[in-house]
């Protein structure tokens, strides 16, 4: 065993036994290699990753491999989920380098960590286009050996020219006509046959889809072309290979653009996002195919991701026993052997599963052809689902990648507390809260957050940005659906002060960083601090931040957090209409600033009437609406203050610092939110 044996990371407990001498990343490791004055091979992945496994097989594994890499270098293993700010540092030198990034990451640093050549995945034998992983060793040693002046001066260069690279970014906020602006960019960008944005491989464009629902919601010019983009794109996804028609949830993305195979590993961020978009999405049109994904998806998160301590784990992998699809594909006759011959040609027909096949081997892919929901065929759908998931289950299972990521667990708890109010699950908001104490309880260490845990144990490596805002964000929306007074306190109290570290740690004179100001690397910082503000598969720290102060300002009246939140806009405001599709969250955050902050005070003492003005606020389509709930003047609840006068349960909608009228029945309350 080498020295990853102690790890919290699965993805480095599966590097364990190689005969590689790996190091985590540590100041430690670079102290090494001064020492023994060697470059550092730095290799990053994630345990879901398909060619992570593909080249740790072929090279890791590999005796001869090891002892060269053991010779000449100091060897430094990174879970990319664990250490985001490691990741996005060397991702950008691999960009820069290369022309393109991905995983698995291969870059040599000096000493001191500034990177010199970089690349991916590199194969144990000599492609046409690429050297072998050995032969890639014995140049990098012969060139640190024989040429060191030349590496050292490129290495200062790169350095210097990523710490000078910068997005944009501009004062103010985006307007109403920089953000309708986005909106037709994004229809002139999107596949309208197809749903989505590009080609292959396509992947679910969660936040973009967030924007465009917040602004159908909000009447403009453009709201009915938003609102079509969404429309056709979750429809896609929902009926298209992406999803597991069978157990629910939805891959990483699609290998082709018509979203009919998935690359297969199943994320919890992914998930998250896409379960409150589908459940925005009904909210907005009533649609029930939106509503079952909704659920569905939610189903999957706790059913399949949930840990024994209550959180949720990472990821499941894309392969199964080395394979690909193992788990999820089908031909025509294992069909009529689980349904039975009749049933069998219906399903086989329903998913498109082919003789021919969709997939690899004369396997195909499950994909609705049609809409079920509401039509005669749900019910006959719903009872083969179930007996194909019976069967399925018996079959070889993926793995899984167990450990808690603070930021993931925050967009989680936010998707599960809206769905089962929403939708009157009351055991979702269960899991949500299970997880907010988890977080709470093993994740914070003396006030700041630590971004991972495993079976109940808490991992070293500090909180980043994101961890910090999509916690925030759960917390805000666990206030904003639970009925316990002492619950609306405390989880607003716990985010307010998760947001006071962001401001006192991550905001300074050049706005908002990755990483806190008393826990940057010395060997990231010989790079850069990392700090991007451009949202990928999940929020970038700046755009949830920029949410989180926003809705903490409005409920909490903090100008401080308003001003904060509003400044982190202004890379949305730079990029808007150059590249929407980099900043969707911080568009869907816009979009509420621009329709909002609408308050809504529900006063009064507990009880189904209070409860019934709760879920008819939840229920708005209005962005930017925050909701608070409780007895008038409780503790800790800045809206419920002087919120007396009566021993009904009422509502208060204020906006722009003067509130309406109180009402104190349902259709009321709507009559204010909807004008």
């Amino acid at each position: 065993m080498n020295r990853l044996g102690q790890s919290t990371s699965p993805y480095l407990q599966q590097h364990r036994d190689n005969p590689v001498d790996w190091w985590e990343w540590s100041d430690a490791a670079f102290e090494a290699a001064r020492e023994r004055d060697v470059p550092v091979l730095l290799s990053i992945g994630y345990a879901a990753c398909h060619w992570c496994h593909v080249m740790a097989h072929e090279s890791f594994e590999d005796e001869a491999t090891a002892a060269q890499m053991n010779a000449s270098f100091v060897n430094v293993k990174v879970d990319r989920e664990e250490r985001p700010d490691v990741d996005a540092v060397y991702m950008a030198a691999t960009q820069a380098l290369t022309g393109q990034g991905g995983w698995p990451m291969t870059v040599f640093l000096t000493p001191e960590g500034r990177p010199f050549y970089a690349g991916t995945y590199f194969p144990n034998r000599p492609h046409p286009q690429l050297p072998s992983f050995r032969q890639l060793l014995t140049a990098i040693e012969e060139t640190w050996r024989d040429r060191r002046p030349e590496v050292l001066q490129a290495s200062a260069g790169i350095a210097e020219a990523l710490a000078e690279r910068t997005i944009p970014t501009l004062d103010g906020v985006p307007s109403p006509g920089l953000l309708a602006e986005a909106v037709r960019i994004l229809a002139g960008q999107e596949d309208a046959a197809r749903g989505g944005f590009g080609g292959a491989p396509k992947f679910p464009p969660s936040m973009v889809l967030e924007f465009l629902l917040r602004h159908a919601a909000t009447p403009s010019e453009t709201a009915s072309t938003a609102g079509g983009i969404a429309d056709r794109t979750l429809t896609a996804m929902a009926r298209g290979g992406i999803y597991d028609q069978v157990a629910g949830g939805f891959a990483r993305y699609s290998v082709d653009a018509a979203w009919v195979v998935p690359h297969f590993e199943k994320m919890l961020y992914d998930n998250a996002q896409l379960a409150r978009v589908y459940l925005h999405h009904w909210r907005l049109t009533g649609s029930p195919q939106s509503a079952r994904i909704a659920l569905e998806t939610c189903d999957f998160i706790v059913r399949d991701l949930s840990t024994a301590q209550g959180g949720f784990a990472s990821s499941l992998d894309a392969d199964t026993d080395g394979e690909e699809g193992l788990t999820y594909v089908w031909t025509p006759e294992q069909l009529v052997e689980v349904l039975g011959p009749d049933d069998g040609a219906w399903a086989a027909e329903l998913l498109a599963v082919t003789g021919r096949g969709t997939f690899e081997k004369g396997t195909s892919t499950l994909q609705l052809t049609r809409l079920v929901d509401g039509t005669p065929d749900a019910d006959r759908w719903t009872d083969a689902r179930a007996r194909l998931a019976a069967h399925r289950a018996g079959r070889p299972q993926p793995g899984l990648d167990d450990k808690v990521v603070a930021a993931w667990n925050g967009l989680a708890v936010a998707a599960l507390a809206e769905t089962g109010v929403l939708l009157e699950r009351p055991d979702l908001l269960e899991a949500a809260t299970r997880a907010a104490d988890l977080l709470l309880g093993v994740h914070l260490v003396d006030d700041r957050l630590r971004r991972v845990s495993r079976d109940g144990t808490v991992g070293a490596p500090a909180g980043v940005l994101e961890d910090y805002a999509d916690l925030a964000e759960g917390l805000l929306t666990l206030h904003a659906t639970t009925t316990s007074e002492t619950g609306a306190a405390r989880w607003l109290a716990a985010a307010g002060s998760l947001l006071d570290v962001v401001l006192a740690q991550f905001l300074d004179a050049d706005g908002l960083h990755d990483t806190p100001a008393d826990g940057t690397d010395a060997a990231l910082a010989a790079v850069r601090r990392p700090a991007d503000p451009s949202d990928n598969a999940y929020p970038s720290g700046t755009s949830a931040a920029a949410g989180a102060l926003l809705a903490y300002g409005a409920l909490t009246g903090s100008a401080r957090h308003t001003e904060a939140g509003e400044r982190a806009l202004g890379v949305t405001k730079a990029l808007a209409a150059r590249s929407p599709q980099a900043v969707g969250w911080g568009l869907a955050v816009a979009q509420a600033l621009v329709a909002g902050p609408r308050e809504v005070a529900v006063a009064g003492p507990a009880g189904p009437g209070r409860d019934a003005l709760q879920g008819a606020a939840l229920a708005s389509t209005r962005p930017g609406l925050v909701i608070s709930a409780g007895t008038p003047d409780a503790a800790g609840v800045p809206l419920l203050a002087d919120r007396g006068g009566s021993d009904a349960p009422r509502a208060f909608v204020c906006e722009n610092f003067a509130c309406r009228l109180p009402v104190g029945t349902v259709a009321e309350l709507t009559a204010q939110l909807s004008s």
